[in-house]
């Protein structure tokens, strides 16, 4: 394969690596971060499922999320938490007429938030697939949908489906649903910890392609609308994120649900949407 001479790759992985390690030191809450992940605020966890009336009384919408994790939920260069997920959040806060409170907490212990009650819900991009999750808890409608596509250089004109992998070098995290798709399709898999490491062999023409999940591919190339890579295929099978929130919040979830989708009516999530991804991520 040919390689990229004018592919500024160190910039583009730069980027990536300090978009998605953010600057951790800086909070949007007024506490600590402990030792488990969890984010100590002023405010008291409650006991009790977070409902619609509650919520109002307090004046706020707790919500637990990562801060890590670009470009759904990081800081920018200033500190500020930002990302596709806390916009989207804000903005259904606004709505319920409250404020955000973002209590940033280690994936690990997210869940585990949620169940202390350190937080009403969770917008960090909670698959909703899992059976045990939806046995146990309450999403709102979905809000962004992802699928595994096919991503090659710019000048590659080898691959152009799926099919056309096996015997390719596929760069693919091992353990990954998107290195089994590559297996599946008779790729040689070359191990990578990241989407940014999967570039990183593209760029450098020890890799043929990678699968991989459309919005990182639409962040790379919202960041770097230059970078020669393309997809040429698309899965239909699509996974979706939601809100997640403790049953008990039935009324709460539908009237987040209805500030989804009046975001969706009037333009709001759309121009959210093109911010992060340049393009409608909802369906």
């Amino acid at each position: 394969m040919k390689k990229w001479g004018s592919f500024t790759l160190v910039m583009i992985l730069t980027m990536l690596v300090l978009a998605a390690c953010g600057n951790s030191s800086n909070t949007a809450t007024t506490g600590n971060t402990d030792t488990s992940g969890a984010t100590n605020t002023d405010t008291a966890s409650s006991s009790k499922v977070a409902t619609l009336e509650s919520v109002k009384a307090s004046g706020k919408l707790r919500i637990g999320t990562e801060g890590t994790y670009a470009p759904f939920t990081f800081h920018d260069e200033s500190g500020k938490l930002t990302g596709f997920d806390v916009d989207i959040a804000t903005e259904v806060s606004k709505r319920l007429g409250v404020e955000p409170e973002f209590v940033e907490t280690q994936w690990d212990g997210m869940i585990a938030g949620l169940d202390a009650k350190r937080f009403d819900t969770v917008f960090n991009e909670v698959g909703t697939s899992d059976p045990e999750r939806n046995a146990k808890y309450l999403f709102s409608t979905p809000y962004i949908t992802s699928k595994a596509v096919l991503i090659v250089g710019q000048d590659n004109a080898d691959l152009k489906s799926f099919a056309d992998l096996k015997g390719k070098k596929s760069a693919q995290s091992l353990t990954s649903n998107f290195g089994k798709i590559a297996t599946e399709n008779g790729a040689e898999l070359v191990s990578v910890d990241g989407f940014p490491q999967a570039i990183e062999l593209l760029a450098s023409g020890r890799a043929d392609a990678t699968v991989n999940d459309n919005l990182s591919f639409l962040d790379l190339k919202k960041q770097q609308p230059e970078a020669p890579i393309k997809v040429v295929a698309e899965q239909s099978d699509a996974s979706q994120s939601a809100g997640l929130f403790n049953k008990g919040s039935e009324d709460l979830v539908q009237a987040v649900d209805k500030a989804l989708k009046d975001m969706m009516d009037d333009g709001t999530y759309l121009k959210i949407s093109e911010k992060y991804f340049g393009e409608d991520v909802s369906k």
